[in-house]
C-alpha cells in the first residue's frame, strides 16, 4: 500500500513539473505525510474493519438461520410423523417397534432429518435411527411432551449426540398421550451446512475489500489533483481573482474577526453601510451600524435574510461563521438592498389581502335574507383587516322592507343598523340612533350626493363633520380616531344608506388606493342587503295576507275548549291553516289544511280553501261529503283558459299543486267526533288519564291532483268529557334533521302530560318540536272536549197522527219550565208545533224530537223523509203556508241538516234575551197553528 502511495506520488511528481514550470517540488506533501495518503488509509482501514464486522455478522446470522430452519423441519416431521394414520395404534400393539421402525426409517430418509425416534409415555425408544438405542431411555426432560401433553423443539446437548430436535406427543381418540415422537438434526450437520457457505463469504468480502481499496484509491488521486502542485504564482493570481471577485459583486460582503473588528469589507458593502475607507481594523461598534446589526454581528449567531436598516434602506442581512463550530470564531456578513423589492412586495401583500377579503366578503356578507344581519355582516368583514371600527347606517324604508326614495333625493337622516369596532368602548353613537348631515361639508353628506366614496384622510381637520356634532367630535377625536372612509350603498341606482369605516389604533390614514376597494366592498353588501329588502317586503306582505285570512278571534263555545298557533316559515310564507266552526246542534268543526308551496299564491290559495269550507260547513253535511265537495272545486279553482301566451305556463306554475286537509265535527250530546282525511295526517288523540293515541283514519288522497272519483272515507271517534283533539300540520313534526317518525314520538311524550290546559299544551309542543328556523309553516289546533249535560237534553219519539202533537209540545213546555226557560215557552211551542206538523204530514217515519239546553235552545225535529222544506210568503187569501216564516220569525237561527237517511230541521231560540217576541202578524192558537201549511 505504501509503495503505491509513492509511486503515485511520483507520478503527480512527474505531471507537476511537466506541466507547471517553476514549481518547488519541497512546497507539495508526498506519501503517507500527504492529506491524499492518509485519507487512503483511513478509507482502506475502514473498509476492511466494515467488511470483517459483516462477514462476522453473516456468519454468526446464517448458523442463527440453518439453527432456526432445523428447528422448523425437525417438528414438521415429527408432528406429521405422530398424526400419521396408525402410529398411535401401533404404540398400542404389543410390539411397536415391529410395527413402526421402518415407518420411522423410511419418514427420516424422505425427510432428510438425522434420526426419528417412537417414545413411550415414559421416554423409552421404540424405534430410533440406530438400532442399539433401541429399548433405551431417552434422556432429556420430556414432561412437556409426556404429561402437559405439548409439542416443543429444544437444543440438545447430550448422549448420543448435540442435536436440534423436536418432540410431539402421539395422543389417542380419548385425549391421552399414548407416546411420543422425536426427531432432530445433530448440531455437527448444522455446522457442516454453515461452513460451506464460507467459501463464498470470503470471496465476497475479498471482492468488497477490493473494490473499497480501489474506490479509496481513484479518491485519494482526485483529492491530489485538486490540492497538489500550486506554486506561490498561482496562488497570487488566485488571490487576484478572489479581490476581483469580491469588489464587484452587487451583494455586499463583510468579514469580521473573532474580536469584532472588521477585517475586509468589499465596495457593495461600503455603499449601502456608509463606511469609510478606515473602516478595517475597527470594531463593529465604531462603525455607525444600525443597532440590530450590531448586536446581530457582536451575539456570534447565525441569520439568514433579516431585514435591518441601514438609513433609509432596508438589507437583506445573512451572517454565517467563519469557523464551523469553533467556541471563538469570526463571520461573514452579506447584505442586499431590498428596499423597492419590500415596497413591490407590501403593495402585492396588502392587494393579495384586499382580494381575499372581498372574497370572504362575498361569502360571509348575505348568508341570511334578514337586513339588520346583512348590515352586521358588512361591519364585521371590515373589521380589523380594513379599519379599526365600522359602522352601517340604512334608510328607515329600507329596514321596513320598503322601497328607498329615488336617486336624486336629499338623504339626511338614516338609522345606524350595525357597529363592529377592535374595542367595545367606542365613542360613536350607538346601534339603534338616528344619523343626521344637516351640514353638506360633511364627508357622509358629500358622500351621499355624489354617489361614490369619500375619504377624509385626517379627521382634524374635517371642519364639516365638526360642525356637525361638535361633542360627538371632539370625543371621537379625543378617542384617537385620526382617519375616516365613507361610501355610500347603492343597488340599481338607488341610495340604501351607508357604510362608515374609521381608523384609531392603525396609525396609516385611509388613502385614494382605499376608495376603490371601499366601493367594490360595499357595492357587494348593497346587493346582498336589496336581497333582504325585498324578502322582508315580500314576506311582510305574505304574512299580513295570510293572517288576514286565518281566524282572527275564536267563537266562544260549550263544546270545545280551544287553543291554537299559527306560525310562518322564516324562508316564505306557506298554505297552512286552521279553523273552528261552530255547527248547529251544539257541535263543532275543527279544520286544518295545508296547501303546497309557499308565497302569495299558497297564502291566497289557502284562504279560498279556508272560505269554500266555511261555506260548504253551511249545508250541514258529513265531513267525507264536505271533502268531496272541496276536492271538486279544488280541482277547477284554477281551471281557465289560458289568454296570454304564457298563461298557460302561469297557470301550471301558480296553480294548486295540492292541498290536504283535515276536517272534524265534534257532537258533545253525544261525545261523537267524525273525522275525514284528505291526505293529511291524522289528529293525536290525548285521554284524560293523558294517553296518547294516532287513531288509524282512512288517508285518502290529496285535494286537486284530479283524483275526485276516489271518495273520501270518514272515521267515529267515541270521545270521554275531558279529552284532547290535537290537529296539525306536518310542519310541526317534520324539520332538518327529523323525519315523520321521530316528530311523532316526540310529540307523543310532550303530550303525555296530564292535566294541560289547551294553551299549555300548545306551548309544550312548540318548545319542543320547534326549531329556530322553521322550514315550514306550522299550524296547531288543541280542542279539549265536554259533554252536555244530560239533563240538558230531551228527546221524544212521535207517531204519525197530528194527535201527538199536542202531547210533545205540552211535554217541551214542561221541560222549558224545569230548565227555568219559562220565557221561552211560547216561542218554543210555536217552532215545535209547526215542525213537528211538517214532519208528521210530510216526512216518514221515524219521527224524532230534541231539545237541547245550550248557550241556545236548540230544537230539533227529524224524520227518515229527505224531502227540504222551503220558506215561502202566503198570500193574504192563503189558508197555509206561513207555518215556516213564523219558525224563522221566531227562532234565531234555523235550518236543515241531512243525514245517511232523512233530514233533520233545527231552530235555534236565545236563552235569556229580554228583547220582545217579533209580531209579524196575528198568531192564532197554537193548536190551531197545526193546520196551517209550510
Amino acid at each position: 500500500m505504501t509503495a503505491r502511495n509513492g509511486s503515485g506520488a511520483g507520478r503527480w511528481r512527474r505531471r507537476g513539473r511537466g506541466g507547471a514550470r517553476g514549481r518547488a517540488s519541497g512546497e507539495r506533501a508526498t506519501g503517507l505525510r500527504s492529506l491524499a495518503g492518509q485519507v487512503f488509509v483511513l478509507e482502506a482501514l475502514i473498509a476492511l474493519l466494515v467488511i470483517a464486522a459483516a462477514v462476522f455478522v453473516t456468519f454468526h446470522q446464517a448458523r442463527q438461520d440453518t439453527e432456526r430452519d432445523a428447528r422448523i423441519r425437525s417438528l414438521a416431521v415429527a408432528e406429521g410423523f405422530a398424526h400419521a394414520p396408525g402410529v398411535d395404534a401401533a404404540l398400542m400393539s404389543p410390539d411397536p417397534t415391529a410395527a413402526l421402525q421402518n415407518r420411522a426409517e423410511a419418514t427420516r430418509r424422505a425427510t432428510g432429518v438425522d434420526f426419528i425416534a417412537v417414545l413411550s409415555p415414559s421416554g423409552v425408544r421404540y424405534t430410533d435411527s440406530e438400532p442399539e438405542l433401541i429399548g433405551r431411555k431417552a434422556t432429556g426432560d420430556l414432561t412437556r411432551a409426556a404429561v402437559d401433553g405439548e409439542s416443543f423443539t429444544e437444543l440438545f446437548r447430550g448422549a448420543p449426540n448435540d442435536a436440534v430436535r423436536a418432540v410431539v406427543p402421539v395422543v389417542d381418540e380419548q385425549g391421552r398421550v399414548v407416546g411420543m415422537v422425536s426427531s432432530g438434526i445433530e448440531v455437527e450437520s448444522i455446522a457442516h451446512a454453515v461452513q460451506g457457505r464460507l467459501p463464498l463469504l470470503i470471496g465476497a468480502a475479498g471482492g468488497a475489500l477490493a473494490l473499497a481499496v480501489g474506490g479509496a484509491a481513484l479518491v485519494s488521486r482526485r483529492l491530489r489533483r485538486q490540492t497538489h502542485g500550486l506554486g506561490p504564482a498561482e496562488m497570487t493570481r488566485m488571490k487576484e481573482h478572489h479581490e476581483a471577485v469580491l469588489h464587484a459583486v452587487r451583494e455586499g460582503v463583510l468579514i469580521v474577526g473573532a474580536d469584532r473588528r472588521l477585517l475586509l469589507a468589499n465596495d457593495e458593502a461600503r455603499r449601502l453601510l456608509g463606511l469609510g475607507p478606515d473602516a478595517e481594523r475597527r470594531h463593529v461598534s465604531e462603525l455607525g451600524l444600525d443597532p440590530r446589526t450590531v448586536e446581530l454581528l457582536e451575539s456570534g449567531r447565525s441569520a439568514t435574510d433579516e431585514v435591518h436598516r441601514a438609513g433609509d434602506r432596508l438589507l437583506a442581512v445573512s451572517v454565517r461563521p467563519t469557523v464551523a463550530g469553533g467556541a471563538e470564531s469570526g463571520c461573514v456578513m452579506t447584505m442586499r438592498d431590498t428596499t423597492e423589492l419590500a415596497a413591490l412586495t407590501g403593495r402585492a401583500a396588502v392587494a393579495r389581502g384586499r382580494l381575499q377579503l372581498l372574497y370572504e366578503a362575498g361569502v360571509r356578507i348575505g348568508t341570511t335574507l334578514e337586513v339588520v344581519r346583512t348590515a352586521e355582516e358588512l361591519a364585521e368583514v371590515a373589521v380589523p383587516r380594513f379599519a379599526d371600527f365600522a359602522t352601517v347606517e340604512l334608510l328607515e324604508p329600507v329596514l321596513r322592507g320598503e322601497e328607498p326614495p329615488e336617486a336624486g333625493v336629499a338623504t339626511t337622516e338614516l338609522r345606524r343598523t350595525a357597529m363592529s369596532g377592535l374595542r367595545p368602548d367606542q365613542p360613536l353613537q350607538a346601534v339603534g340612533d338616528t344619523i343626521r348631515f344637516d351640514v353638506p361639508s360633511t364627508p357622509m353628506a358629500k358622500a351621499l350626493n355624489a354617489g361614490h366614496a369619500v375619504v377624509q384622510a385626517e379627521l382634524a381637520s374635517a371642519e364639516g363633520w365638526r360642525a356637525q356634532d361638535p361633542e360627538g367630535a371632539a370625543r371621537a377625536l379625543a378617542y384617537g380616531m385620526h382617519s375616516l372612509l365613507t361610501v355610500p350603498l347603492l343597488a340599481r341606482g338607488v341610495v340604501l344608506g351607508m357604510a362608515n369605516f374609521w381608523r384609531a389604533d392603525t396609525p396609516e390614514p385611509f388613502g385614494e388606493e382605499d376608495l376603490s376597494f371601499a366601493e367594490e366592498l360595499a357595492a357587494r353588501a348593497a346587493v346582498a342587503i336589496d336581497n333582504a329588502r325585498r324578502f322582508t317586503r315580500e314576506h311582510a306582505m305574505a304574512v299580513t295576507l295570510q293572517r288576514s285570512l286565518l281566524p282572527r278571534v275564536l267563537p266562544e263555545l260549550s263544546a270545545v275548549d280551544v287553543a291554537y298557533r299559527y306560525l310562518p316559515a322564516k324562508a316564505g310564507v306557506g298554505g297552512d291553516w286552521f279553523d273552528v266552526i261552530p255547527l248547529p246542534g251544539a257541535r263543532v268543526a275543527l279544520v286544518v289544511g295545508d296547501v303546497v308551496g309557499h308565497g302569495l299564491h299558497a297564502a291566497a290559495t289557502m284562504g279560498r280553501l279556508r272560505t269554500a269550507v266555511h261555506n260548504f260547513s253551511t249545508l250541514d253535511v258529513p265531513p267525507d261529503e264536505l271533502l268531496g265537495h272541496l276536492d271538486e272545486l279544488t280541482g277547477r279553482i284554477d281551471d281557465r283558459e289560458p289568454e296570454e301566451p304564457d298563461a298557460e305556463g302561469r297557470r301550471r306554475d301558480e296553480g294548486i299543486t295540492g292541498a290536504t286537509c283535515l276536517y272534524a265535527i265534534y257532537d258533545p250530546a253525544s261525545g261523537l267526533c267524525t273525522v275525514a282525511s284528505a291526505g293529511h295526517p291524522g289528529p293525536a288523540l290525548v285521554g284524560p288519564d293523558g294517553k296518547v293515541e294516532f287513531p288509524e283514519l282512512a288517508p285518502g288522497l290529496p285535494l286537486g291532483l284530479g283524483l275526485g272519483d276516489v271518495p273520501f272515507e270518514a272515521t267515529e271517534l267515541r270521545l270521554a268529557e275531558g279529552s284532547k283533539l290535537v290537529l296539525f300540520t306536518d310542519g310541526l313534526l317534520e324539520d332538518h334533521g327529523r323525519d315523520l317518525d321521530a316528530g311523532i314520538g316526540l310529540l307523543r311524550s310532550t303530550l303525555s302530560r296530564p292535566d294541560r290546559s289547551p294553551e299549555q299544551t300548545c306551548a309544550d309542543a312548540l318548545a319542543t318540536l320547534l326549531s329556530p328556523v322553521p322550514r315550514d309553516d306550522i299550524a296547531l289546533l288543541v280542542a279539549r272536549t265536554r259533554l252536555l249535560d244530560r239533563e240538558r237534553i230531551a228527546e221524544w219519539e212521535v207517531a204519525r197522527d197530528p194527535s201527538a202533537v199536542s202531547p210533545v209540545r205540552n211535554a217541551a213546555a214542561a221541560k222549558l219550565a224545569e230548565w227555568g226557560l219559562d220565557g221561552l215557552a211560547f216561542s218554543a211551542e210555536l217552532v215545535l208545533s209547526e215542525l213537528i206538523t211538517n214532519a208528521v204530514r210530510y216526512g216518514a217515519d221515524p219521527v224524532r224530537v230534541r231539545l237541547l239546553h245550550d248557550r241556545f235552545l236548540i230544537c230539533e225535529v227529524s224524520d227518515g223523509s229527505s224531502t227540504s222544506p222551503h220558506l215561502r210568503h202566503a198570500a193574504t187569501t192563503d189558508e197555509g203556508g206561513r207555518g215556516l216564516y213564523l219558525v224563522a220569525q221566531y227562532a234565531d237561527r234555523w235550518g236543515t241538516r241531512y243525514a245517511r237517511r232523512g233530514k233533520t230541521i233545527w231552530a235555534e231560540l236565545r236563552v235569556g234575551s229580554d228583547e220582545a217576541e217579533p209580531v209579524a202578524m196575528a198568531v192564532p192558537d197554537l193548536d190551531a197553528l197545526e193546520d196551517l201549511g209550510w
